[in-house]
């Protein structure tokens, strides 16, 4: 039966974020669900979403919001919960939804007051701990306040889809119920899992007889790119070649270091690039990267590594290990420990052989445990479906 679903969220940016939105939403779609996205653009049925004929928020200032003291911000924060609720029961009205999906966001209690008004399921999706993230960052000023909103969306939703169990662990310490709980990580749509030929991009940047270090996404200081710069330095390998496919506030140090250590023209940064056009630069990766990681993520990147059968190296972490085990679908080593990463990399950079076994293991990970978008909105059907009955 298909379904109307009601997807809320806060999410105003371009970067993963949005592409996580995306690529369920489009999943749903296909399927054949009705889905209505509300966010700080406005409401719009998904098939309408390159008119986004929309409700948009009007008078929103992110700089002026910016300038604001912190616990102003935060206090706006749970304040723009209002309009949002009104926007949603608008819409509410509009189509009658099956089900609200939301995404969760800190001070966030829109899709709670809608549930609360309609009693329709709320299923939340947490893809970080985000009260815990920014007061670790020094972030966050209503700590009080912050715990009290987390508390009270994850104890009032009817189901939560963390993306790892690390996460699921700290919604269990929360107080949520076992049973609310579902562990959705992230996946790739089909365009990962079809042939792709790496000719063109290897041509493109000339990386011809070239061994590739690969990098992809949003580039940050904390993602350690700088520390493969480093092994590069130091390698007497020198068909090495890193390529970073992206951008990000990472990138002007990572010229600089580049450039001192006499590499730079074994480094190239590709900018943005069109979503559709990442497949075609993954592919002519030997090695990809991922050196550091944040300890409850599930790294889309990753994901998208793993469907393109590529060798992958990454950190020695239980969220990690949920999907990748050591020797057998990557090599992991000790987090933080350049030592142990670069003896890691030496293994597959002259082991031409444990790459493709490493790259092959990892794409069937990715069939086994159907780490698909389109695997993830048949898991949020089915919990609607659940959820509907018991209703």
């Amino acid at each position: 039966m298909a379904l109307k679903i009601l997807y809320s969220h806060r999410t105003k940016s371009a970067d993963g974020q949005y592409v996580h939105i995306r690529e369920l939403t489009d999943a749903l779609d296909r399927a054949g669900h009705t889905i209505l996205l509300s966010g700080p653009e406005g409401t719009f049925l998904k098939k309408d979403e390159d008119a986004r004929s929309l409700d948009a928020e009007e008078g929103e200032s992110k700089g002026l919001l910016d300038r604001l003291p912190r616990f102003a911000y935060e206090f706006a924060e749970l304040v723009y919960s209002v309009p949002a609720y009104r926007r949603l029961k608008k819409a509410c009205d509009e189509i009658s939804p099956s089900v609200i999906y939301e995404r969760y966001n800190l001070f966030y209690l829109a899709g709670l007051w809608l549930k609360k008004r309609t009693r329709l399921p709320l299923i939340i999706e947490v893809n970080a701990p985000l009260r815990t993230e920014r007061a670790t960052h020094g972030g966050l000023s209503l700590k009080w306040l912050a715990a009290w909103a987390e508390r009270k969306v994850w104890r009032g939703a009817d189901a939560l889809l963390p993306v790892t169990q690390v996460l699921a662990d700290d919604l269990l310490a929360s107080g949520v119920p076992a049973e609310k709980i579902t562990v959705v990580p992230n996946g790739v749509t089909d365009l990962w899992l079809e042939p792709v030929d790496p000719l063109p991009m290897i041509k493109k940047h000339q990386l011809e007889g070239k061994l590739v270090l690969g990098f992809t996404g949003f580039v940050r200081d904390w993602h350690g790119v700088d520390k493969i710069l480093d092994y590069m330095a130091a390698s007497p390998e020198h068909r090495l070649h890193l390529l970073l496919v992206g951008d990000g506030p990472a990138v002007p140090d990572l010229q600089a270091q580049a450039k001192r250590l006499g590499l730079e023209d074994r480094f190239t940064v590709t900018g943005v690039v069109q979503r559709e056009e990442v497949p075609g630069y993954v592919a002519a990766f030997d090695i990809a990267l991922q050196p550091r990681v944040t300890d409850y993520a599930s790294p889309l990147k990753l994901t998208e590594y793993m469907a393109l059968s590529r060798a992958i190296l990454a950190p020695d972490m239980p969220n990690i290990r949920e999907v990748l085990t050591d020797g057998q679908n990557a090599l992991l080593f000790k987090p933080k420990d350049d030592v142990a990463m670069g003896r890691a990399l030496d293994r597959l950079v002259h082991d031409r052989q444990l790459c493709e076994q490493l790259g092959q293991k990892a794409r069937q990970t990715v069939l086994e445990m159907d780490l698909t978008w389109d695997g993830n909105g048949r898991k949020v059907v089915a919990l609607a479906n659940k959820l509907l009955g018991k209703s």
